[in-house]
């Protein structure tokens, strides 16, 4: 979807080419196989680091603090962000109690420098929100998805 919502903002055409996960799209790009990748910063930052990749943006609202030097796409001058995210989840019925037992435990658990250190080195960025914010977020994240999927339309009727 990332680089939908890119062709989408800069009006190109391109051939989207499917791939099992990151690992292999990279080998691909690596290889001369493909032109471009749409990835996490883990996966691609030792590679940029290497001189084999080239960075052209970055997805977010803001740079990336292991690559400060790239631009985000609003920088560019499109409208688009794009993030790859996790999130706890229970369900519904969950005692009120047991939630913020869980939620406590994660906020510790995101702050904890061994954690930090550890996402640091792999070159991830980490950006704890709480359940308020996170809802925000969400539901922001799922409009801009929603969005982008109503412009690629029915895969189907694509020719």
């Amino acid at each position: 979807m990332a680089t939908e919502m890119f062709t989408h903002a800069a009006g190109l055409k391109m051939r989207h080419v499917p791939y099992t996960g990151a690992g292999p799209a990279l080998t691909s790009l690596l290889g001369g196989h493909v032109d471009l990748l749409a990835s996490g910063p883990s996966v691609v930052t030792p590679q940029i680091k290497a001189g084999t990749l080239r960075p052209l943006a970055v997805w977010g609202a803001k740079r990336l603090p292991a690559l400060p030097d790239v631009p985000t796409f609003k920088e560019l001058g499109y409208d688009i962000e794009f993030y790859i995210w996790s999130g706890i989840f229970v369900p519904a019925a969950t005692p009120a109690a047991v939630v913020n037992t869980l939620r406590e435990a994660v906020k510790k658990a995101v702050a904890d420098p061994e954690f930090k250190s550890a996402m640091e080195k792999i070159e991830t960025p980490v950006a704890y929100l709480d359940a308020p914010e996170f809802q925000k977020f969400w539901d922001k994240d799922a409009k801009r998805l929603a969005d982008a999927v109503r412009n690629v339309g029915k895969v189907e009727d694509k020719k």
